[in-house]
């Protein structure tokens, strides 16, 4: 695939591309554009040393008990640490005979992009009850952008589905740190996959840390892919120590649950459907999407538009006091700003013959 069609995929976090759109815009930029934690896991000071040797198999192996761990898996040997989820996105479909891909959606769109690139045939299904049929299942949970969250027991039910073809269901859990209720990794299924992404949750994206959770073989298969030395020695320090942090974890989670509820507040008098969404983003509705990108661009806010629907945008948590009275100004703006041509457009009642 070319980098032409590559760069039809959107995603968060480009602020060159909303300083290539809004280039009178103030600085600095809010980007609200991504789901990823503000409020970032305080990484300590880290030993040079590092930096300057390869990491050890035995510390490799101390970052995936340590993900097994936070995530209740019961096996850490079915932990594999990659340099981030998407590298896994991208190598899962290269591990699959051609096969038929379903992918229940709208969901992130790297999976179904990954899937195609690597000569599977693909569709992507909006209800659950029409993934029947495929010899490989994708369903990302919670889901990215809506929040759509799949009992336990209904992906049970597709695993189950797909074993005697030796089909694979593979699920996204890349938001489920905050939302972790219907998990699959405690009681994996035997044809299952699951990935989690540390750097949403614990804000700290750039160090390029996931994990496949996986069945012995599949784990092996991953791995030999993925080659010696996937995760560098600092990622692996910071990320275990993280992991290892159940209190500043939870202290988080509550913290952001507070702060996705004041963005609720924020964004219900624009919305024209319920907000949806989890703890890390919220997806705005309305018809005037469009217009309210363009207002809030201009005043160097940057929220997260769909290729598949302009009627869509999505809002991550602001950071600082400063970033949320910002965001409230321009909200505020945008609601007055809709009003006045309403106004100015409401016919003239005319004089009553006397």
């Amino acid at each position: 695939m070319n980098r032409m069609s590559e760069a039809r995929i959107w995603h968060g976090g480009d602020l060159d591309e909303a300083r290539r759109l809004f280039p009178q815009a103030p600085e600095p930029w809010i980007d609200l554009s991504t789901g990823i934690n503000p409020i970032a896991y305080p990484v300590p000071i880290l030993p040079a040393s590092l930096f300057e040797r390869l990491p050890s198999p035995a510390d490799h192996r101390d970052l995936e008990e340590a993900a097994a761990a936070a995530y209740d898996a019961t096996d850490a040997t079915a932990v594999v640490a990659a340099p981030g989820t998407q590298v896994l996105i991208s190598l899962l479909p290269r591990l699959r005979p051609r096969s038929r891909v379903a992918i229940l959606g709208p969901a992130y769109a790297e999976h179904a992009h990954a899937w195609r690139g690597a000569g599977h045939d693909v569709t992507e299904v909006e209800a659950p009850d029409r993934l029947d049929g495929a010899d490989v299942v994708v369903v990302v949970n919670p889901n990215n952008p809506d929040g759509r969250l799949l009992k336990r027991e209904a992906l049970f039910r597709h695993a189950e589905e797909l074993r005697p073809q030796g089909g694979l269901l593979v699920v996204d859990e890349a938001f489920a740190d905050f939302d972790a209720g219907e998990s699959l990794v405690p009681v994996l299924p035997g044809n299952a996959v699951v990935l989690r992404s540390f750097g949403k949750s614990y804000g700290l994206a750039g160090l390029r840390i996931g994990f496949a959770l996986a069945p012995a073989q599949m784990a092996a298969r991953l791995r030999s892919a993925l080659g010696p030395w996937a995760v560098s020695g600092p990622a692996i320090e910071a990320g275990r120590r993280a992991l290892r942090d159940w209190q500043w974890l939870q202290a988080a989670k509550s913290a952001r649950a507070d702060d996705a509820r004041r963005l609720d507040r924020l964004l219900s008098p624009v919305a024209e459907a319920p907000l949806r969404g989890t703890i890390l983003y919220r997806l705005l509705e309305t018809r005037q999407a469009p217009e309210l990108f363009q207002y809030l661009g201009r005043r160097g806010i940057w929220v997260r538009r769909f290729q598949y629907n302009p009627h869509l945008l999505r809002f991550g948590l602001p950071r600082m006091e400063t970033d949320w009275q910002r965001l409230e100004e321009g909200l505020d703006g945008f609601s007055q700003d809709q009003k006045v041509p309403e106004l100015q457009s409401s016919p003239k009642e005319k004089p009553r013959p006397v």
